[in-house]
């Protein structure tokens, strides 16, 4: 019902910025909220923000308070995070996820829907 896919990852080097995209589609869209978890290497999923239905609420992993910034825009069905001050401890595949709720989630078990991931990588 809903199709998400992910871009904008890559390699950087520590410090510097990314802004990952995720584009949604489906008619479930409009009332349901959306986030981002990361995974690494040889480490679980882990929640890394979200933000609710109408974009005036949103949470973040103590990890990356301060750093990243969750957004989104319903007039062109897309949720973004911008990444800046990245650190080698962020490379991770992203991914974007919606669960079936129009209010944020933190749980990855919330979330029914994600996108294929993105892969970021930040260099020391």
């Amino acid at each position: 019902q809903v199709q998400l896919v992910e871009s904008g990852g890559g390699l950087v080097q520590t410090g510097g910025s990314l802004r990952l995209s995720c584009a949604a589609s489906g008619r479930a869209y409009g009332s349901i909220a959306m986030g981002w978890f990361r995974q690494a290497p040889g480490k679980e999923r882990e929640f890394v923000s979200a933000i609710n239905w109408s974009g005036d609420t949103t949470y973040y992993a103590d990890s990356v308070k301060g750093r990243f910034t969750i957004s989104r825009d319903n007039a062109k069905n897309a949720v973004y995070l911008q990444m800046n001050s990245l650190k080698p401890e962020d490379t991770a595949v992203y991914f974007c996820a919606a669960p079936l709720t129009m209010a944020a989630q933190k749980n990855a078990y919330s979330y029914v829907y994600w996108g294929q991931g993105t892969q970021v990588t930040v260099s020391s």
